[in-house]
């Protein structure tokens, strides 16, 4: 398939004014393709050729003003227009087109539940050209007027209100200018709950078989979005640009959620079938602001060209943290994102494949190149970016600038320089050089505090590895002479790094603790002097905020795969505190970078049993402390990682038998699933006693839930077939792929899965040769063996990244996953005993 280059939009942007698309969807011609016709009205500036992009299963008719052309003619995805003359064109092609089973396209989905059928696109990139043909590029925005013909008793959503006309045929209102990667359909016997706000009809929809969990969580869902926008409107003054807001939970998505305008549809884990943290609800929060944010941010103003995708991603990301503190019982969204998303960015930033926040143009020099950098860096480093900018730049002028921004830009398209332009045009202060500094630099700075004192005096200077300036809060905390156990903070104050003049001795002995990027308002690592560490080892779980503590976590998170601070060291420290701690997300956080990167690849194979007795320990503790019932979020998080680092079957299997945790919680699916996927890692367990369960809980979730555990058993034929079903069936949907490729590689099985490792490289290159990037993002993202870090293991990766011609999504996870195996390796290195 032929890629769009950025030399190639732009000279089709300057030919071609796009104004309308006419699109009829037949939705009712079987399970494997649809129709779709398509009339394109356009202008050329001048004379000129182009082409116009599409993926059919079958072109059956193309015609250009009247006159008919010749389907043979289509390469690939391209149809050449050669000989266009200047001024206006109507173009239309008859297609049929393929249903996706990978979450690109139109993807098709029959619940296993009650056997319903369910369809909706992604149209990101270049699937659009997976549904209907077009000048697929963000800038060549238009009108699209669209039709659907659905089965009978079927709902019909877009991006704008549909009314249905009869007979199974559904119209949608026509849009305002948007990109064509933004057109959206969901089509199926949806659960809908619909309501009012601001004259604007608002609705949420699922699947039937989750009516009864949409339904308990309808009133928070609605609440959020509600909060969230009118929090919006108080801050843009531009209004809300569509007619309606849906928001679609969709089966089998690829993504957390996707900003169509008017229609968001977002994964449907997101309706919770079973027990959930405050956190989690909190995140899904968050993605409901995140996406609203993105209708002025993303639809309303649009980014000419891929190589400003930052700009949609950080800007709603930054804002979807900010509005849900402000606007949400949301309070504490911030420690979330320092403790479990920042570190997505930091991690990225690190690798070889890093690249800046908005990479000059030339780097992206076609979608291909583009896809790669929907990564931590345009996501959790752009938004840390953001959130800096504010710091130094002040809230208000921020905003100006946004909505000058807007005002500027409204229904088009703009870029970088326009973003810094409008910003730079509601300060003084000089943006153009903080972004230089900011946006088109790599990697991660370094803050380490350098203190001196006298009795009755102390001063700190602070040192910078790298090259960014950064405003940031300075904490000082002592201990409480009455319990030492805890820290009171004497004084919080500002710090420019570098500094803009001597820094001031301040009164009073040298605090206990010194933090750098106390409240977590910059993007850098920091580090502690040893005073500081040595009471935070001492102390840490008595710090009174949280996101101080987050902070501190992530500096010791950052040690550790620096080679600074021994793995074991760290598990220290979480079985001294974490027993103490009270912030949900911190704890997740915590325990879960202890069991993926220290038990399970930081520490030597041997040492991996005696990793998992302390989780485990530390997980009993949390249990016992939350037995009074006043802590539901971090009593089921500590069950659901023992469950997770259990060496032994018999306590785990007496839960499973029971149904439920001594003193709470009852199983419910989720925890039913966790458990049995253990058991059977552990040998403990049997395929007839999965297909039980299935036969319990038959719904999607389930077979993802029997798909994970059969890859898990450790017999040679379970191996053998879930390596099939992996990488030589072609039937396994996104999400059965996902979950199969999870349970196969166990650290208890190493020995039984050595052959599997040779076959990876191989089979993973042929796979996504032929099933395209989705699949082969999941087959490096999950079906790496990650576990067999040794240096044959690298050097095999190394091989095959030298000498293979991999599809590009392939490529760039699996540097980072081979990278990633580098890390792993020195960290146990640094700290093998001599």
């Amino acid at each position: 398939m032929s890629v769009l280059t950025r030399d190639e939009a732009q000279l089709r942007a300057q030919l071609l004014d796009v104004q309308r698309y006419t699109i009829h969807l037949d939705l009712t011609q079987g399970d494997d393709t649809f129709d779709s016709r398509t009339a394109i009205h356009f202008t050329a500036r001048a004379a000129g050729d182009t082409f116009v992009e599409l993926k059919p299963a079958e072109l059956r008719s193309i015609t250009l003003d009247g006159h008919t052309l010749d389907p043979q003619a289509l390469t690939e995805n391209r149809y050449p227009l050669t000989g266009l003359t200047e001024g206006p064109h109507e173009l239309r092609i008859d297609t049929a087109m393929r249903y996706s089973r990978t979450g690109e396209g139109m993807h098709h989905f029959t619940d296993p539940t009650d056997g319903e059928t369910y369809l909706y696109t992604q149209l990101f990139m270049e699937d659009v050209q997976r549904v209907f043909a077009a000048f697929d590029q963000p800038d060549l925005k238009a009108v699209f007027a669209l039709d659907v013909t659905a089965p009978p008793g079927w709902t019909v959503l877009a991006n704008s209100i549909t009314e249905h006309t009869g007979e199974g045929h559904w119209h949608a209102a026509p849009t305002p200018l948007i990109s064509t990667y933004l057109v959206a359909v969901a089509a199926g016997p949806w659960h809908s709950v619909t309501t009012e706000h601001a004259g604007l009809p608002f609705g949420i929809h699922c699947r039937r078989s989750l009516a009864p969990y949409l339904d308990t969580d309808a009133d928070e869902i609605f609440r959020i979005t509600r909060s969230c926008y009118d929090r919006y409107h108080e801050k843009f003054d531009e209004p809300y640009p569509f007619d309606s807001y849906d928001q679609a939970f969709v089966p089998e998505f690829n993504a957390g959620a996707m900003e169509n305008p008017g229609l968001v549809t977002f994964r449907d884990e997101f309706i919770y079938r079973s027990a959930v943290t405050d956190t989690e609800r909190q995140t899904r929060g968050m993605v409901i602001a995140h996406e609203m944010a993105h209708m002025w941010f993303g639809d309303l103003v649009t980014l000419q060209w891929w190589d400003d995708i930052w700009l949609n991603e950080s800007f709603a990301e930054y804002m979807g943290y900010q509005t849900l503190t402000e606007a949400t019982r949301f309070a504490d969204t911030w420690v979330d994102f320092g403790i479990a998303r920042k570190s997505w960015g930091y991690d990225a930033d690190q690798r070889p494949s890093t690249h800046p926040v908005a990479p000059d143009p030339t780097a992206v020099p076609d979608t291909a190149s583009a896809m790669l950098n929907f990564d931590g860096i345009s996501y959790a480093k752009g938004a840390s970016a953001l959130r800096q900018l504010v710091t130094w730049l002040g809230e208000k002028d921020f905003l100006a600038g946004i909505n000058t921004h807007f005002a500027r830009h409204r229904f088009g398209n703009a870029t970088l320089a326009d973003f810094i332009d409008n910003l730079a045009s509601a300060t003084d202060r000089d943006v153009h050089a903080w972004a230089e500094k900011w946006l088109r630099t790599t990697g991660v700075d370094t803050l380490t505090p350098h203190l001196t004192a006298t009795p009755t005096t102390w001063t700190l200077t602070a040192d910078r590895e790298g090259s960014r300036p950064h405003r940031i809060a300075v904490g000082a905390y002592d201990h409480d002479p009455v319990d030492p156990a805890h820290l009171n903070l004497r004084e919080r104050f500002e710090l420019d790094i570098p500094a803009q003049e001597t820094a001031p001795a301040r009164p009073g002995r040298r605090p206990d603790l010194v933090l750098l990027n106390d409240q977590d308002l910059t993007y850098a690592k920091v580090r502690l002097d040893t005073e500081s560490w040595d009471t935070t080892l001492r102390a840490l779980s008595g710090i009174p905020d949280p996101l101080t503590r987050a902070v501190i976590w992530n500096a010791a998170r950052d040690m550790v795969r620096d080679g600074e601070l021994p793995a074991t060291a760290y598990l220290e420290a979480a079985a001294a505190h974490l027993p103490q701690e009270d912030d949900l997300a911190i704890t997740e956080g915590v325990l879960g970078f202890a069991a993926t990167h220290i038990a399970d690849r930081y520490l030597p194979t041997d040492d991996r049993p005696a990793a998992l007795a302390t989780l485990t320990t530390i997980c009993r503790a949390i249990v016992r402390r939350t037995e009074d019932g006043k802590a539901p979020g971090l009593r089921l998080i500590a069950v659901r990682h023992f469950i997770d680092a259990a060496t032994q079957p018999d306590g785990i299997q007496a839960w499973l038998s029971d149904g439920s945790v001594p003193g709470g919680p009852e199983l419910d699916p989720e925890l039913r699933w966790r458990i049995l996927h253990r058991l059977a890692a552990l040998g403990a367990t049997d395929d007839p006693a999965i297909t039980a369960e299935l036969e319990r809980d038959p719904s999607a979730t389930g077979q993802e839930g029997a798909a994970r555990c059969r890859a898990a058993l450790p017999t040679a034929e379970a191996k053998a077939a879930a390596w099939h079903s992996m990488f030589t069936g072609d039937d396994l949907s996104n999400y059965l792929f996902t979950a199969t490729a999870q349970g196969f590689w166990q650290a208890e099985q190493a020995e039984l899965v050595q052959q599997y490792t040779q076959r990876y490289y191989d089979d993973a290159a042929a796979l996504a040769d032929r099933r395209g990037p989705a699949i082969a993002d999941a087959a490096a993202r999950y079906a790496f063996p990650a576990h067999d870090i040794t240096p044959e293991a690298l050097a095999r990766g190394e091989r095959c990244l030298a000498e293979k011609d991999l599809l590009p999504a392939l490529r760039r996870r699996l540097a980072d996953q081979l990278d990633d195996l580098r890390r792993a390796l020195e960290v146990r290195g640094n700290h093998m005993p001599s």
